[in-house]
């Protein structure tokens, strides 16, 4: 199993606005495509402007398959297009990484 962790920075002030387009937009085509993330999280404390969400897939071709999908996804490209006229993202890291032999997910 891997997991794609992925963390975005904002413009400050504008994480607000970049959620509520998300909720509205995103996430329903995203969770249909990926399925439902382990973490989907804002910043309390650091990085306020932050957020992070993470992915698992089966493996990296699983990955593969499923983004494949998503950004074949009308709904997704849509949600893209209003995200970047937002203007809100600014930064964006992404990082695989590797379960250990001990970790399995609940209900997994």
């Amino acid at each position: 199993m891997i997991f794609d962790l992925r963390t975005y920075t904002c413009k400050p002030g504008t994480i607000k606005a970049h959620m509520a387009l998300y909720e509205k937009m995103g996430y329903a085509p995203q969770s249909r495509c990926l399925g439902k993330p382990v973490v989907y999280g804002i910043t309390e404390v650091g990085d306020v402007n932050s957020f992070v969400h993470i992915w698992a897939y089966k493996d990296v071709t699983d990955r593969a398959t499923k983004r494949a999908a998503m950004w074949a996804d009308p709904e997704w490209l849509a949600y893209v297009k209003a995200s970047g006229e937002l203007g809100a993202l600014a930064k964006q890291e992404n990082t695989l990484l590797n379960a250990t032999s001990f970790f399995k997910l609940p209900n997994a």
